[in-house]
C-alpha cells in the first residue's frame, strides 16, 4: 500500500468533504443537489413538507412526493467550529454549522458559506448553494442573501 503524498511541512493535503451515501429514499435528494436544485418531500394527503427523506409523511403517514424547494431559508441557530483536526474540515476552519428553517417548513443542518463566521446571525436570510464532493454527488450549503 502506498502512502499519501505530504507537503514540505509533513502534512497531508486537504481531503474533500465526505460524499453522501445514497440509499433508495435519499437518492432523489442527492441527485437533485448534484444538478444544483434543492428538493423536499411533500405529503400528498396533509400537504406537509419534510426533509430528511422518509417513505411516508411523518405527520399523517400519507404518501410523499419530491417537489422543488425555493432554496430560501432563515438561520434558526448556529455555532462556529474553530477546532477540527480531521482532514476534510481542518482547512476550512473556522466554519459555521447552522440549523436553517427552509421557506417550505423543514429545518435542516448545514454549513453557512460565503461570509465570515462573525457575520452570521439568528434570523439571517440565506439561500441554497451547492458544492460537488465527488463526480456523482454534491451537498447543499447555504450562503447569505445578496
Amino acid at each position: 500500500m502506498s502512502e499519501e503524498p505530504r507537503s514540505a511541512s509533513g502534512e497531508r493535503p486537504p481531503k474533500p468533504r465526505p460524499a453522501p451515501i445514497l440509499d433508495p429514499e435519499s437518492a432523489p435528494y442527492w441527485s437533485a443537489a448534484h444538478e444544483g436544485r434543492l428538493v423536499v418531500q411533500h405529503c400528498q394527503r396533509c400537504a406537509t413538507h419534510q426533509l430528511y427523506p422518509r417513505d411516508r409523511c411523518l405527520s399523517c403517514r400519507g404518501p410523499v412526493e419530491w417537489v422543488e424547494a425555493s432554496g430560501g431559508g432563515t438561520v434558526y441557530s448556529f455555532t462556529v467550529i474553530r477546532q477540527n483536526h480531521t482532514r476534510p474540515f481542518r482547512d476550512q476552519l473556522p466554519y459555521v454549522v447552522a440549523l436553517v428553517d427552509l421557506e417550505e417548513g423543514p429545518r435542516v443542518m448545514t454549513n453557512i458559506v460565503g461570509c465570515e463566521p462573525e457575520d452570521v446571525h439568528i434570523d439571517m436570510r440565506v439561500h441554497a448553494s451547492f458544492e460537488a464532493v465527488s463526480d456523482q454527488a454534491s451537498i447543499v450549503l447555504f450562503a447569505p442573501n445578496p
